[in-house]
């Protein structure tokens, strides 16, 4: 879809389209005559870049949980005979998840503290 069909569907302007491409949260291609065209999961894309850059999120932020979501997460559980070489592989795959799990806490941290009622009974403040 080129660049107008996806402002009007996502319900945002062509500007800050390219705005979020030019601070790297957006991908787009070129049609043979330069136009900037747009995957259809894109529209998806757009509205959680907005809704968070709209909670007072920071572009690094999103940037953060955007790579977070497009990034297939690990088989964890998989069989492998004991060896040194399947312990580092497991080691760098559970480092990978806690990497995954700082990220998410701080954007939970973070939406809990600019929207309180989105705290779970017993959090504190």
């Amino acid at each position: 879809m080129l660049i107008g069909e996806l402002a009007a569907e996502a319900g945002t302007t062509t500007r800050a389209l390219r705005y979020y491409e030019e601070q790297g949260l957006l991908e787009s291609g070129r049609t043979t005559a330069g136009y900037r065209v747009y995957e259809p999961s894109a529209t998806l894309r757009v509205r959680n870049i907005r809704e968070l850059l709209a909670c007072g999120f920071t572009v690094e932020d999103v940037k953060s949980f955007l790579d977070y979501l497009d990034a297939e997460l690990p088989e964890v559980f998989c069989y492998a005979p004991p060896c040194a070489a399947s312990n580092a592989v497991a080691a760098q795959r559970v480092a990978e998840l806690e990497e995954r799990i700082a990220t998410l806490t701080r954007l939970r941290d973070g939406l809990v503290h600019r929207m309180p009622w989105l705290a779970a009974p017993g959090d504190t403040a």
